[in-house]
């Protein structure tokens, strides 16, 4: 068992995935505190979307998944955002930017069903903290990679969750608007809200991460990047066992 604190906002217990007779993730544990950055790493295939999709609810999984002090194993993980990899969007399903952003706010309608005046405003917020404030009215099939990903992380951060869990969020981003994201994270962690992020980037995770959990069908490692991306430990991760089905 892990250790908790009253500053833990997420935890993980022991959470195992398997798709039939294929075991995807072996038993892994760990916590995460308000307002942690966290880096994700490991090779294609170790499980890094497997164990997001978890724990946000959605897919099944073994072991238990605690949010805020409570298990919510066959519970809606509303403190939960995930964002998937944009290689699991759909972009010939006919929508607008700010119908994806504005997807963020249904927890917010309740029984009216209709987006308010205030949803409007926080999905205009939420674009141009992500550099996309003039293009709302843009089908989401005309962007670039990179723009798709910033959209599905404004949709994040109109559902005003507690912890973000960014798959690969930073793939096909340039250079600059990885800054700008890196500086996002950063703001969001600065007000309690975790952040976790897969990524291959190893230098980007040196640069700008104090934390990361390194993962290869299980987490291996979980501590400072200079210390779990060194030597003998970084070896370990990549070499691994036969990865085959693993996402």
């Amino acid at each position: 068992m892990i250790a908790h604190s009253e500053s833990t906002v997420l935890a993980a217990v022991d959470v195992a995935v398997s798709y039939g007779d294929h075991e995807a993730l072996t038993a892994s544990s760990f916590s995460v505190d308000a307002g942690e950055l966290i880096a994700v790493v490991g090779p294609n295939g170790a499980g890094k979307s497997t164990l997001f999709k978890a724990l946000a609810g959605f897919i099944d999984h073994d072991g238990d998944v605690v949010v805020h002090g409570e298990q919510c194993h066959h519970l809606e993980r509303q403190a939960i955002a995930y964002i998937p990899q944009q290689s699991d969007v759909d972009l010939r399903f006919p929508i607008t930017v700010a119908e994806v952003v504005m997807a963020g706010r249904r927890r917010f309608h309740g029984a009216r069903m209709r987006p308010s005046r205030s949803d409007h405003d926080n999905v205009a917020d939420c674009l141009k903290q992500v550099d996309l404030a003039d293009m709302g009215s843009r089908s989401l099939a005309t962007l670039s990679g990179g723009q798709v990903q910033r959209v599905l992380l404004a949709r994040a951060l109109a559902q005003e969750a507690d912890v973000l869990l960014l798959d690969e969020a930073l793939s096909g981003v340039d250079v600059r608007h990885t800054a700008d994201l890196i500086g996002l994270f950063t703001q969001l962690c600065s007000r309690g809200t975790s952040v976790l992020v897969s990524t291959h980037d190893l230098g980007l995770v040196r640069t700008h991460f104090s934390r990361c959990l390194t993962l290869n069908g299980r987490i291996i490692g979980d501590g400072s990047p200079a210390v779990e991306l060194g030597g003998d430990k970084l070896e370990a991760v990549f070499s691994g066992t036969s990865l085959q089905g693993r996402s």
